[in-house]
């Protein structure tokens, strides 16, 4: 199994972060090392793919909350394992409990507080983007935990790059002309791009960012895509947790 990494999370020990990928020696075609229930894919092999990946970050069924991303701007804050309704971003402060945001396409985003220890994973495709949903995750953070930007490191994962994103014209009506190019009658949008603005304008410093450049579209043999895959796509799931004893 193969599990990616984030260079900048690495040098806080303290951080747990994996994000899953198709390989795996159990991956079977079409849907591969898929993470989701939703998608078609026999539920066993499902349960048991998720399992394996849980296990190669030291965490279980039991200590990983997950949500049913249904492109909005909410954000929920948990303390517990397992579903935890509709939303499409969670934060908690709670040691030892990972925070799943599942993609194909779409851009996730990871954070940490490193000083009141807080930590968020937000799916942000094109809608949650356009509603700012990541704006909305950093505007609780600081009002429910105190969050400073200058504390906070942030991870955009692989996600679709803006060469392989394409979309009508109706999106110029939705997103500023600078993350729109046009190719002929229509536009390649770039998602990742609106993201990091929203970081670096909430004043996230940009030595505190990383941003993949890993593209799920392009990298067929190593990560699910919607866009090249349609109905037959997986999904991805990325994990972020802190190490430690709770003190509530």
């Amino acid at each position: 199994m193969v599990v990616l990494q984030s260079l900048i999370f690495r040098k806080y020990p303290e951080i747990v972060f994996g994000f899953s990928t198709k390989i795996s020696s159990g991956a079977i075609s079409p849907y591969f090392f898929n993470m989701s229930l939703s998608v078609g894919d026999d539920p066993k092999r499902v349960k048991d793919s998720r399992r394996e990946f849980f296990q190669a970050l030291n965490l279980s069924e039991k200590s990983v909350a997950l949500q049913k991303q249904t492109h909005s701007d909410i954000c929920t804050y948990t303390q517990k394992a397992g579903m935890c309704g509709e939303s499409d971003a969670l934060l908690t402060d709670k040691k030892n409990l990972g925070l799943a945001v599942s993609v194909a396409d779409c851009t996730p985003v990871f954070l940490y507080d490193t000083k009141n220890k807080v930590i968020a994973a937000v799916h942000s495709g094109w809608r949650g983007t356009q509603k700012k949903i990541l704006a909305n995750v950093l505007e609780k953070m600081a009002n429910d935990f105190n969050s400073r930007p200058e504390d906070l490191i942030a991870y955009i994962g692989p996600s679709i790059s803006q060469e392989n994103y394409e979309v009508g014209e109706e999106f110029t009506g939705l997103f500023d002309e600078k993350y729109l190019k046009a190719q002929g009658e229509k536009y390649l949008l770039d998602v990742k791009g609106v993201n990091l603005d929203i970081l670096l304008e909430a004043g996230v410093p940009e030595s505190h960012i990383q941003v993949s450049d890993l593209c799920t579209f392009q990298m067929d043999n190593l990560l699910h895509s919607y866009r090249r895959n349609g109905l037959n796509s997986g999904r991805l799931l990325g994990i972020i947790a802190m190490k430690g004893n709770n003190e509530h």
